[in-house]
């Protein structure tokens, strides 16, 4: 068993998971917006350690789900505020998404590969 995956600072990791859906004809012009938002401002953010954008087309929508790696509870309040179990949305996602989330998941992250 390999041991829990850390952070520089020998601290555990804490994933932050978001899933948003948009119509599938607008997939590509999301995903662009995304990473020009959240993904941007995420790396940006002292105490990010990592972002992946996964999406998949199912039928007519688009699903995308966002997780974030982050090396302290402290490091997802620098990019999402103190109610830092809210999702963090930007003005336009309301025109893409077909709903809004209001809360994203967060996890300890046991196994990774290295940063």
């Amino acid at each position: 068993m390999t041991a829990p995956s850390q952070s520089s600072t020998g601290s555990k990791l804490i994933a932050r998971i978001w899933h948003g859906v948009t119509e599938a004809a607008r997939a590509d012009e999301y995903a662009d917006y995304l990473q020009r938002t959240g993904a941007a401002e995420c790396r940006a953010t002292p105490g990010n350690r990592g972002v992946y954008v996964l999406q998949r087309i199912k039928q007519n929508r688009a699903e995308f789900t966002f997780i974030s790696l982050w090396e302290s509870v402290d490091a997802i309040r620098r990019f999402a505020g103190d109610d830092y179990e809210k999702a963090h949305y930007y003005p336009k996602d309301r025109d893409f998404l077909l709903e809004l989330e209001p809360f994203v998941d967060h996890y300890q992250v046991l196994d990774a590969p290295p940063l």
